[in-house]
Order: C-alpha cells, then structure tokens, then sequence
C-alpha cells in the first residue's frame, strides 16, 4: 500500500499542456513525522526538477506539516509547473534559458513533453465517467436477447415472494377439531321374533305377530289356582296359535293338580 505514484496533467496555458506526468513516492519510516521522498517519473524540462526528476520544493523540505496529505504535495507540484522557481534551481540550464529566453525555454519543455509526456492513449485515471450517464454493462454478445440469459444471470425487477402470514384462524381451527367428538354409529336394534318352528312356550310368551296377542288369564272360580287360556285373534296362522295354546294350558294344568296331590 506504500508503493504509490500518481499523475499530474499538464497544467493549460504551459510547455506541459497536454502531458500526464507520474510522480513516485518513498514513504520512510518517520512518516508523517518527515516528508516522503518525492521524484518525477515522467522526463520533462524544468528549473526546479532536477535530471534524474528529483523535486526542489519547500513543502517537501523545510514547509513540511504532518497534516498535508498526498493531494496536497499533488497540488503543489502541480503549482510549480505553472509558476517555476529560477532562483532555487536544481538544472541550472532551464533556469538560466528561463530567465534570458522564455520562448526558447518554453519551445524545449514543450517538445520534450511531446516526445516523453504525450501518450496516444489518454491514462484511465483521468476517464471518469459523466454524472448525467449511468455506467453500462457490457454482455456477451452470445445473450442477444433476455430470453437468452440464463435464469441465474437475470435480474428481475419485482420484488421477491414472501412467504403468506400465518392465518390467526388457524388455532381455534385445530381447537376445534381436537375438541370435536364424533357420535358413536347407530346400531339399528330389531326386537326377537322366534321363527315359525320355534318351541310353543316362546311362541306364547312373544307372538311372532303384534296384530294377534295371546294373553293368559287367572280363572274365575275361587280358589283355583289353575291358568285358562285367553281369547286369541285370528291371525294369518290363527289355527296353528290356537292349538299351541291349548296345549301349553292343559300342560300346565295337570302340573298344578299333581302338586296339590302332593301337599
């Protein structure tokens, strides 16, 4: 970062209009403290640059400040190009030329610009793009249009997707459906009914048909213990209830009158 050099224009109006001349620096280590060595680069024609470019200047020798900067010996130089110092001079042959003959000092620093000073190609330090003009960027010609550039290559001027907000809906939503109980299935339940050849005591005690009930009866004599057979209503299998009936109640009868033989 100590290896610096920089460029000075060639001030209008002098010898060294239109000459770029490089000024190398050489920080010591008493710097700030001392001033850095300073010398031109460039060849030119001067009173105060010594052959070899060594710089005659005060503000590099006894005006020295540790506050001046790198611009402020840039600009002091490039003072010394304007106004040259002939009494303090370092080529004693531009000062003397400079002090007899003007227009001869100022035809030989001219030339030797043109020949050591003037490049054909202007440095690009000093192309410093337009305020008014945006700086452009050059593509590859292979992406003729946008349809060519890769997808990583594009630049999309909409903003990027965000992720939606999560809904506030969405906790009472799961509260509820953890909270939700679902009712257990129905089971349709159909009463008994005994098949055709079921025995006669369940065909008594539930009749296969509601429309046709058989009914037992206490007996109106006192005293009797026995059962007799209720009325039956004709059904569909009217005769065939009606004997099972009989049978069952004679059955129980005679059981009841063997019990009391037995007392």
């Amino acid at each position: 970062m100590l290896d610096l050099t920089g460029i000075l224009e060639g001030p209008a109006g002098t010898p060294y209009e239109g000459g770029y001349f490089r000024v190398k620096f050489n920080f010591t280590d008493e710097f700030p403290a001392a001033p850095p060595k300073c010398h031109f680069v460039t060849k030119l024609f001067h009173p105060n640059v010594s052959s070899s470019g060594e710089i005659c200047v005060n503000t590099l020798k006894k005006d020295w400040q540790p506050s001046f900067g790198i611009s402020h010996i840039l600009v002091t130089i490039k003072c010394l190009l304007i106004y040259p110092n002939p009494e303090s001079a370092l080529d004693e042959e531009a000062g003397k030329l400079l002090l007899e003959d003007y227009a001869a000092f100022e035809k030989r620093a001219r030339l030797i610009c043109e020949v050591h000073a003037q490049p054909k190609v202007r440095p690009a330090e000093f192309n410093t793009p337009s305020a008014s003009s945006p700086p452009t960027t050059t593509l590859d010609p292979i992406f003729t249009s946008p349809s060519s550039i890769p997808a990583p290559l594009r630049i999309s001027s909409s903003p990027p997707a965000q992720a939606p907000p999560p809904s506030s809906k969405a906790p009472s939503v799961i509260a509820n459906l953890t909270k939700a109980t679902t009712p257990p299935p129905s089971i349709p339940i159909t009463p008994f009914q005994p098949s055709v050849n079921a025995s006669p005591l369940l065909s008594t005690l539930i009749p296969p048909n509601p429309a046709a009930s058989t009914v037992l009866q206490p007996s109106s004599q006192a005293g009797n213990i026995g059962l007799s057979p209720g009325v039956s209503t004709p059904t569909d299998s009217g005769k065939t209830s009606g004997k099972r009936v009989n049978s069952v109640a004679a059955g129980g009868v005679e059981k009841k009158k063997k019990a009391l033989k037995r007392l």
